[in-house]
């Protein structure tokens, strides 16, 4: 059943996301590579996935800790500036962005965003998404206000979807 999600996640990313992109957002320059077309398979069971796979859950496509994200523009609700890989200052306003591939009329309650310093869980925030077109976009606010080492988790109940680690400095 991973397996599967995984399959589709790439499969949602590769087929889909210029497409929801142009819904989204005025057209973007050319590519400087063309961007290679997904096979009709990939396609077909993303659609069968968005289509007919209600009650099944999400897809967690991307995610990312942010520190912008775009409220208007030709990048709209998209993660415009990524938490570097050196790390962020304590108390920098962090965003856990999310995109999710979520069958057609569902609406997901059970999705968590929780941070750990070390080991010692010290926020949990519930995370909401509807499938109400190819991607359900959702960023999360996260406090990481202590030096060190830390972990975003991403959850559906007590599935870890993605684990995101970042130095505090």
């Amino acid at each position: 059943m991973a397996g599967n999600l995984k399959k589709l996640a790439m499969c949602a990313v590769v087929a889909f996301g210029g497409v929801a992109m142009a819904q989204d957002a005025a057209p973007a320059a050319p590519a400087a590579e063309p961007v290679k077309a997904p096979s009709g398979d990939a396609v077909k069971s993303t659609w069968d996935y968005f289509y007919k796979a209600q009650g099944q859950g999400p897809v967690l496509v991307e995610a990312r800790l942010c520190t912008e994200v775009a409220k208007d523009g030709p990048n709209k609700f998209e993660c415009t500036a990524e938490v570097p890989a050196e790390g962020v200052k304590a108390n920098t306003p962090v965003m856990v962005w999310q995109s999710y591939l979520v069958p057609q009329g569902d609406t997901v309650e059970d999705l968590m965003v929780q941070t750990k310093l070390g080991n010692v869980v010290r926020e949990t925030k519930d995370v909401k998404v509807k499938g109400e077109g190819w991607r359900a976009r959702q960023w999360t606010g996260v406090r990481l206000n202590k030096a060190g080492d830390w972990t975003v988790n991403i959850m559906r109940g007590d599935q870890v979807l993605k684990t995101i680690s970042v130095k505090v400095l």
